[in-house]
């Protein structure tokens, strides 16, 4: 195999960061893809309740997600370690013992959807008027979700095996299949939320199949074979160790995104909910967006971190963040201009588009600090600071936010205003302490910045 590392100490900066950002970029934004279109046609074609329906599954979804990226980054992390010792064989037990996991969680998650599905519901937020929405669309989804986790770890093996542009044309397909399935399911053939069901666990399930199709094809030098099935526990573990990072800010993120769904139900009722729905189809575009030139500068990052190439980290870290800081602006200025376009792109409810506006105000006008924020935690992650990186990417969400969804209501309140702007506010405030937060933690690492 060649050695395409050396280009991370020689390669001017700018050209190495696009070329691997890109990719990375264009990944996330069919990521976010398969949510926004789910909701845009919804909203059109069924109405309010059913984007607040969906809006209940989404945290649930997430933590769905969060076991594939419990598998997919711990596996491809090692894949990458043991191709660097040429060494094929484990590399295929790796495969092979990641799909075992992702068929373990698969079943558990499964079966525990078709047991506890109404309690799971009502714990995430549904309400007498929205949980019949969320259980049709978790009734199709969940088998295609298992789908999801296959396609995720795959894709995230197939990149680490040297696919990286075929991993994300696999993902593209998916992507433009959820889009055509849309249209015909919910326009065409109107079948309302099950369609967006249909639509999303097929498009999910030819992405699996495609991703499965590369690792049989005798043309990929890592591929399924006997031995690759034989459980190693060591390989389960070592998988495990990496993923777990990602997995809990996952899970932390979901259980944060139901406490205040219940809490916007609670101050405004279902249209609250079907509105935090709508912000959050754009706001993921903004983080993916960041996460993907974070994505670039990972490994040109940690290379140079190694290397002991200071100047060269701190060229890197600088321009991730500008380009981040200027993703953000563009953001805030969207959300501040046009809040309302934005919102009926989703929905032509003149009552929920009142309230989406200024709520996506709110929720998106503090975008550089949130990119800012994750710049911070992705740059951590990359010169082995992961637990820097864990306390940076948690705070907004889980030392911050979900404290304020609770105590800004009573505020707010408190000085004759409604309590829910108190919910929407303490996302604004949550993100300026987030950010203060990530800001103080890189002064403290100031030193790994300076040249040497």
């Amino acid at each position: 195999m060649k050695d395409n590392t050396k280009e991370f100490a020689t390669k001017p900066i700018p050209a190495l960061l696009w070329q691997y950002a890109l990719p990375a970029i264009i990944t996330q934004i069919i990521a976010a893809v398969y949510n926004i279109c789910d909701r845009m046609f919804l909203g059109q074609c069924v109405g309010a309740l059913a984007i607040a329906g969906l809006a209940v599954t989404m945290p649930i979804m997430n933590i769905i997600h969060a076991f594939g990226s419990l598998v997919g980054a711990g596996s491809s992390a090692r894949m990458s370690i043991v191709l660097g010792k040429r060494d094929i064989p484990w590399a295929e037990k790796i495969l092979g013992n990641s799909m075992l996991l992702t068929f373990f969680f698969g079943a558990i998650f499964t079966s525990g959807w078709y047991i506890f599905s109404d309690e799971i519901l009502g714990l995430f937020g549904a309400s007498a008027e929205t949980i019949a929405y969320a259980r049709e669309y978790m009734n199709i989804v969940i088998p295609g979700m298992f789908m999801t986790t296959v396609t995720f770890n795959l894709c995230n093996l197939i990149r680490a095996s040297g696919y990286a542009q075929k991993s994300m044309w696999i993902l593209v397909s998916g992507a433009v299949l959820n889009i055509i399935l849309d249209a015909l399911f919910i326009y065409i053939l109107d079948w309302g939320i099950a369609g967006a069901a249909w639509a999303t666990t097929l498009s999910m399930t030819t992405s699996g199949i495609l991703s499965a199709i590369h690792f049989v094809s005798p043309k990929s030098f890592i591929r399924f074979r006997s031995h690759s099935w034989t459980p190693k526990f060591y390989i389960f573990r070592n998988i495990l160790a990496i993923g777990i990072s990602p997995f809990s800010m996952n899970v932390a993120g979901s259980a944060v995104v139901a406490l205040l769904n219940n809490q916007l139900l609670r101050y405004g009722g279902d249209n609250a909910v079907a509105a935090n729905g709508i912000a959050n189809s754009f706001g993921p575009l903004v983080i993916m967006l960041s996460i993907g030139i974070c994505q670039g500068m990972q490994p040109i990052a940690g290379y140079n971190y190694g290397a002991g190439l200071h100047h060269r980290l701190r060229e890197v870290y600088t321009l991730a963040m500008k380009w981040n800081i200027m993703v953000g602006i563009t953001g805030m200025l969207l959300v501040l201009t046009v809040p309302r376009y934005l919102a009926m792109a989703f929905t032509h409810d003149t009552a929920l588009i009142d309230l989406t506006a200024p709520a996506l105000t709110l929720i998106l006008v503090m975008s550089p600090f949130i990119t800012f924020t994750i710049t911070n935690s992705q740059f951590f992650q990359s010169i082995d600071k992961p637990w820097i990186a864990i306390v940076t990417s948690l705070s907004r969400q889980v030392l911050f936010l979900t404290p304020m969804i609770y105590i800004v209501p009573i505020m707010f309140e408190g000085i004759g205003i409604n309590g829910l702007w108190g919910v929407f506010s303490a996302c604004t405030i949550s993100d300026v302490m987030g950010a203060a937060l990530a800001a103080y933690l890189l002064y403290t690492q100031r030193h790994i910045l300076q040249n040497k």
